[in-house]
């Protein structure tokens, strides 16, 4: 792990809600206190910090005196607005104790999935770092929907990582880091040490949610694993209970589990179309449709498309899946689903003749598609 942290330059650091609020009891004030601590160090030693937390809606399910997480929007929304008070002044309190500059960004899947208002925060997020200052990010959960929200804070700060292109993700959690099986569970569940991001056999290992307070588990966190690798960047899962854990990560010492990034970094698009954008529609593809993408790396054509599902617009994403029924490319489509259903099977220069029309000859271009 030395080699991990030592050489890179910038970390995003996530830490969730059981940790942040101890467990739905409060804020832990002596553990935000030791991280900001630790940060502080990071940032002594030339790193760049991102720090995505959980804990709002945890926070003022306390203040409001709520034993239990509601299932309502309008409450979750109204639980956020009390705790994100809390929150943000405690973490305002901590860095100015360690004379460091920090400032709040709260975002939405909204703001990541509309091209320019993902590069806006990309521009604002390089900027603060430029400025030495600690970006503190949490989904707006005040406004965000089921349409909208990201899910958890582990895609949150995946998506961070993409965004900016950091070098490693930090999870910190309230378990050990990825086990073989539940630990809670089972006595004689393993610490994987190590893996590859991405790898089929890590995800069946990981669970469901891991707490009635926060809504990630270990899975949610191998699948940040996953995409963060897709920009390059590499993730640690550890313990944030861990004395010094930060630190002592720094410095090399085997804690917790290591999700390697083994592919070559996306170009900004591809990043941004692979994971930034909502999927508003399935397409079915025939053999040779999938090959043509997967291998000759060629735009999708309508005449490799044998099914279509959802009700999306042009322009929006979809996702492409083979006869497997497994996904293996999304993209930016150039007709609407009703279009789409029109044209499947035909080949482009009947296009036409079908619609009174045509927008491009191909269902989504190469330049707009990217494989998963």
């Amino acid at each position: 792990m030395q080699s991990i942290l030592k050489n890179s330059r910038r970390i995003v650091i996530k830490v969730g809600s059981s940790l942040v609020t101890n467990q739905g009891k409060g804020l832990d004030h002596a553990a935000l206190d030791c991280w900001i601590k630790q940060i502080a160090q990071l940032k002594q030693m030339g790193k760049e910090v991102i720090l995505v937390s959980s804990g709002a809606i945890a926070e003022g399910m306390q203040r409001l005196n709520w034993k239990q997480r509601p299932h309502a929007l309008h409450q979750l929304q109204a639980a956020a607005a009390v705790g994100q008070m809390g929150l943000v002044q405690a973490y305002e309190s901590y860095f100015r104790k360690q004379k460091i500059q920090a400032a709040q960004i709260l975002l939405t899947h909204e703001d990541l999935s509309n091209r320019k208002r993902y590069l806006n925060a990309r521009s604002t997020l390089i900027t603060l770092l430029s400025m030495n200052v600690v970006p503190v990010i949490n989904e707006n959960d005040t406004v965000a929907t089921d349409e909208i929200h990201f899910g958890d804070n582990d895609t949150l700060a995946a998506l961070v990582t993409n965004l900016i292109e950091a070098d490693v993700l930090i999870i910190l959690t309230d378990q050990a880091g990825l086990f073989t099986t539940d630990p809670r569970k089972d006595a004689h569940a393993k610490l994987i040490s190590e893996a590859k991001a991405g790898e089929a056999a890590i995800e069946l290992m990981a669970g469901g949610a891991g707490s009635a307070i926060g809504r990630g588990g270990m899975l949610t966190k191998v699948m940040a694993a996953k995409r963060a690798a897709r920009s390059g960047a590499h993730t640690l899962i550890v313990s944030g209970r861990e004395t010094n854990v930060l630190i002592r990560l720094l410095n090399g010492e085997a804690i917790g589990t290591q999700l390697l990034a083994e592919t070559m970094p996306l170009a900004a698009r591809k990043q941004w179309l692979a994971d930034h954008l909502q999927v508003c529609g399935e397409l079915a593809l025939d053999v040779g449709a999938a090959k043509a993408l997967t291998i000759g790396g060629k735009s999708l054509l309508p005449i490799g498309v044998i099914n279509v599902s959802g009700d999306f617009e042009r322009g929006e994403m979809v996702g492409c899946f083979d006869s497997n029924n497994k996904e293996i490319a999304r993209g930016l489509i150039n007709y609407s689903a009703a279009e789409t259903r029109k044209i499947l099977r035909c080949s482009s220069n009947e296009i036409e003749t079908i619609l009174g029309y045509v927008n491009e000859l191909e269902l989504i271009h190469r330049d707009n598609l990217v494989l998963l």
